[in-house]
């Protein structure tokens, strides 16, 4: 799932923020039974805060959809602490086969709920004279 430029949603930011996302999961995917937990751990974090940090964007351009996209980001996280667990005791195999489904849910959110997310905040940046 290496970066791809098609992934940019023209919000630097966001951008950032995502390309940090796919390098820790295609790093995820590639790790071996001993880097795998603290990767995991790792993604787990980033993806906490990249959630986060999209509430408050999601807040600052009042976006329409923000329960549905913060319910998503509530599903995820809530998977995440459920595998964590499992790695924390040494069971790598439903963490391991989580993580292959993530370039396809990325992808999916990406171009569904953060391209609008996006939308909402050039919108806002145009509408406020900012770049």
């Amino acid at each position: 799932m290496p970066w791809d430029p098609r992934y940019a949603l023209g919000v630097a930011e966001m951008d950032a923020t995502h390309q940090a996302f796919v390098d820790l999961a295609d790093a995820l995917l590639a790790a071996d039974d001993a880097a795998f937990p603290a990767l995991f751990a790792e993604l787990r974090e980033h993806t906490r805060e990249h959630f986060e940090n999209e509430g408050k964007l999601m807040k600052a351009c009042r976006f329409p959809a923000i329960g549905e996209h913060n319910g998503e980001h509530l599903r995820v996280l809530g998977e995440l602490a459920h595998f964590a667990s499992g790695v924390s005791a040494g069971r790598l195999v439903a963490a391991r086969q989580y993580a292959q489904n993530l370039p396809a849910w990325f992808a999916t959110h990406l171009a569904t709920m953060d391209a609008a997310l996006a939308g909402c905040l050039k919108r806002a940046a145009s509408l406020s004279g900012q770049p």
